[in-house]
């Protein structure tokens, strides 16, 4: 799994390389400034404690931090969202609510409008 993440850093790095991308790093040093100076000291690093999204490496992963961040924070979360499929597709877990439902529905939407536009038109 590891490897992966470290393809998909350098891939990413290759596609964007005007974006400030950093992996693999564990969740704590990529938000927290405190943990990335103890973990990254002495060493550059212009992601550390400052990360605004963060990937994990499967479904299971994002859903268990996403769960976590929710239920610890008492925060609206909406996720986990999908994304490098050809139509939206996204999931909802047997503990989710209506609201849960309602926001996963709009986003998808969203998604699908954003799909239709991309899209070249037919004269």
């Amino acid at each position: 799994l590891i490897t992966k993440v470290r393809e998909a850093t350098a891939r990413a790095r290759e596609l964007a390389p005007g974006e400030l991308i950093e992996g693999p790093i564990q969740f704590d040093a990529a938000v927290d400034s405190d943990v990335a100076a103890v973990k990254y000291k002495g060493t550059e690093n212009a992601v550390a404690g400052r990360a605004s999204v963060c990937v994990f490496p499967t479904l299971d992963a994002g859903n268990n931090a996403y769960k976590a961040v929710q239920q610890s924070s008492k925060c609206l979360a909406v996720g986990p969202i999908m994304q490098g499929l050809r139509m939206p597709v996204n999931d909802l877990s047997r503990g989710c609510t209506i609201d849960d439902i309602i926001n996963t529905v709009v986003l998808t939407s969203i998604q699908s409008q954003d799909i239709k536009a991309s899209k070249p038109q037919n004269p």
